[in-house]
């Protein structure tokens, strides 16, 4: 994850807190000690309360080392810890809407037999049916790194601007310096069989009318904003055409984001146990850190 200087913290103060309250889901895997100390300064830039979650026993050993690990936190905002057995999703799902959780960090690195609890059906499902918004951490850093990119989706959906509106959210709290919204368009909108060239320049025409939609439609959710949360970032757009889902993880992956922000997925029914989601593409092979939107 990415941050500026304690210098630049905060300087831009907006109008939003989407994320009050932090539960970070840990295992006792060898990422515990970064995972940590990315997790408490995520919540110190959110301004956040933290809780860190252990599904699993809690006993005099694993005490002393989440305790060690904290005495290595550079701030000293409190930080809660729980702990509860049982199955990993069944009381991550529950606790996060019993505690009324804004976020859930997890760790998405694949260790051992821990690979459950980070990837694959268990974080998919959370991301399904969880009550808040998912962080999915592939890069956690001991040490504040430069933010360089954030990534987000401008697909046409009811929850784009919220997506959009808390990427702009993070990108001032977390430091960066550019934003790039990235409208996914269905090859098929191109109704266009290219035989020849006045057939490529009619499908090169429809293309730039497609591109100039989207970046319109985009153009005016950012005016709708306060300006506390844009005029601090550099903002871009950027229209791709192919399937949705693996055409912005793709892109992510090509720019070298920091960040993918995305849409949650919508309630689901049998046909998408059959085909793959949007965000499937990208929970199957993460390009960056990942921060699942879901509306409250």
């Amino acid at each position: 994850m990415c941050y500026l200087s304690s210098l630049q913290i905060r300087e831009t103060q907006t109008e939003i807190d989407p994320f009050k309250t932090i539960l970070f889901g840990f295992a006792f895997s060898p990422s515990l000690r970064v995972n940590v100390l990315e997790t408490t300064r995520i919540a110190y830039y959110f301004q956040a309360k933290l809780i860190l979650f252990h599904v699993g026993e809690k006993n005099n050993e694993k005490v002393d080392i989440i305790n060690s690990i904290l005495r290595e936190v550079e701030y000293n905002d409190p930080v809660e810890i729980q702990w509860q057995n049982g199955s990993p999703y069944d009381i991550i799902l529950n606790t996060c809407t019993k505690l009324s959780i804004d976020l859930l960090i997890l760790g998405a690195m694949q260790h051992e037999n821990m690979l459950q609890f980070y990837v694959g059906s268990i974080a998919r499902k959370l991301t399904r049916k969880v009550c808040c918004s998912v962080l999915l951490l592939i890069k956690p850093s001991a040490e504040r790194v430069p933010c360089k990119n954030v990534v987000v989706n401008g697909l046409d959906a009811p929850d784009t601007p919220l997506a959009i509106t808390n990427a702009f959210y993070v990108s001032n709290a977390l430091g960066a310096q550019q934003l790039t919204i990235v409208e996914e368009i269905l090859q098929k909108e191109i109704d266009v069989t290219v035989e020849d060239d006045r057939s490529l320049k009619k499908a090169n025409l429809m293309k730039e009318r497609l591109k100039q939609r989207e970046e319109s439609r985009v153009r005016k959710i950012i005016d709708e904003m306060p300006a506390s949360l844009t005029r601090n970032i550099v903002i871009k757009t950027q229209s791709i055409f192919g399937k949705r889902g693996y055409s912005i993880g793709h892109y992510a992956e090509v720019v070298r984001a920091d960040l993918l922000v995305m849409n949650a997925p919508v309630k689901t029914g049998i046909l998408d146990r059959i085909f793959p989601h949007d965000i499937e593409y990208i929970l199957s092979d993460l390009p960056t850190d990942l921060l699942i939107i879901r509306p409250q």
